[in-house]
């Protein structure tokens, strides 16, 4: 075994791991995730709010005009160590996972790594 390798092997290990216990709610939206959603910013102002739902209509048309497309997507929700509800979108893209059913557990695993 080589020394550059039996380094990487070493260093590649996390310091720290903890692992979380959730459920995911797996659905089917129409088209882009990242273009027609409504920000945090969006609700800033009167003004920025009107802009979004601008961005919004025009993403809609856009979506209209090139027909359905299924995007497939699940919301996963846990505690974090402190009690925080957590949730967080998991993409799959256009092919849905294997799975019997819409609701299924999940388990999140962090990972912490000092950097180089």
């Amino acid at each position: 075994m080589s020394r550059e390798y039996f380094y990487w092997i070493v260093m590649s290990q996390p310091t720290h791991r903890v692992e979380f216990e959730g459920k995911a709610k797996i659905g089917e939206i129409m088209g882009s995730i990242g273009s027609i959603q409504l920000r945090p910013e969006d609700l800033s102002s009167p003004i920025a709010f009107q802009m979004a739902l601008s961005r919004i209509y025009s993403e809609l048309m856009n979506m209209m005009t090139q027909g359905p497309k299924k995007h497939y997507v699940a919301e996963v929700k846990f505690t974090d160590s402190m009690g925080n509800p957590v949730s967080v979108g998991v993409d799959f893209g256009e092919k849905i996972p294997p799975l019997s059913k819409q609701e299924v557990k999940v388990k999140v695993i962090l990972e912490f790594y000092d950097e180089e």
